[in-house]
């Protein structure tokens, strides 16, 4: 049994699988230091228990191949039967991509792809040392104020910039776009890949998008 915050189709808007048709478990909890400019910060308390039958039911309803598994913290319920549901959707052949903060350690069992976005917080990394090197790919909130920071980072750990996501940092339109220029020119320079956030540029502030 897992508490859901949300399930939904759509598209995946952001990271390396931007746009792709996906369908979205969005799992309640969270871990502190909460993220003050979080967009989904419903789904850190709560939610709905969801069997883990009803849950592929409902995947295989909608026809999707990918899924995407995300939060809040996803990997705070592995043990209560996420790597149960991780497991059967693997042996149905259908894609899963994690999205965690890293705060905890993501599971070296995990079969699915596994995006981290590491978060940092009153002057420093929050990130469990684990998920630095069982992470597929890292995706990081960017904004003037902390891109020294992340560029220290990426060169301290030696991350592949091929690995690397910038996305801008903001809950609203209006804040994503004002920082799209500035983070364009700085992947050129950096070698970094860049990644709008389609949902808010699209939607706003909608939810379940």
């Amino acid at each position: 049994m897992l508490l859901c915050h949300e399930m939904f189709s759509s598209l995946q808007g952001e990271g390396p699988h931007t746009g792709r048709p996906a369908f979205f478990i969005r799992l309640s909890g969270c871990l502190e230091p909460f993220c003050p400019w979080c967009d989904t910060k419903d789904a850190w308390f709560g939610g709905s228990p969801a069997s883990i039958e009803d849950i592929i039911q409902k995947v295989v309803r909608e026809s999707h191949r990918f899924v995407v598994i995300t939060g809040g913290e996803p990997f705070l319920q592995w043990d209560d039967g996420l790597s149960r549901l991780d497991r059967e959707l693997a042996e149905m052949k259908i894609e899963v991509q994690y999205e965690t903060s890293g705060k905890v350690a993501i599971p070296q069992q995990v079969r699915g792809e596994v995006i981290c976005s590491p978060k940092y917080l009153s002057g420093k990394w929050h990130l469990a040392r684990e998920s630095m090197y069982r992470a597929d790919a890292f995706k990081f909130v960017a904004c003037r104020e902390s891109i020294f920071f992340i560029d220290a980072f990426i060169a301290e750990h030696g991350i592949d910039r091929d690995r690397v996501w910038l996305m801008p940092k903001g809950k609203t339109r209006k804040e994503q776009t004002e920082l799209l220029q500035f983070l364009w020119e700085h992947c050129v320079k950096k070698g970094y890949r860049l990644s709008a956030r389609l949902h808010i540029l699209c939607f706003d502030q909608k939810k379940g998008v």
